[in-house]
């Protein structure tokens, strides 16, 4: 979970992550050997981890696994903001949303 103290660092993070690559897709050069030092941050954990052909592999994988679904609830069940306010609450409604989507999903799947 990211805390508040962290959200500069998350967005650093996301930057990242969509960080722009030369015309030929190539990465920007080998991943450093050894061990992460211990003063590593967050941001530099992730760096290394995009870096490996394996780390990058992962993440672009939640292409296809995760971030669909978001698209799919914001576009199919009209969802866009919360309605009601306070953590609890929001996530509340967020529950109640995924629970209809995966209801609806299983639903077609059985047809």
């Amino acid at each position: 979970m990211v805390g508040a103290g962290s959200a500069g660092s998350f967005g650093r993070l996301l930057r990242l992550a969509f960080r722009s690559r030369d015309p030929a897709g190539e990465r920007p050069g080998p991943c450093p050997r050894g061990p992460l030092p211990q003063t590593a941050t967050i941001v530099d954990r992730m760096s290394r981890k995009l870096q490996t052909k394996v780390g990058a592999a992962v993440y672009a994988a939640r292409k296809g696994i995760v971030e669909p679904v978001f698209g799919q609830i914001k576009q199919a069940r009209g969802f866009r903001q919360f309605l009601l306010r306070g953590f609890e609450q929001v996530q509340g409604e967020w529950s109640l949303v995924c629970t209809t989507h995966n209801i609806l999903k299983m639903y077609r799947l059985s047809r």
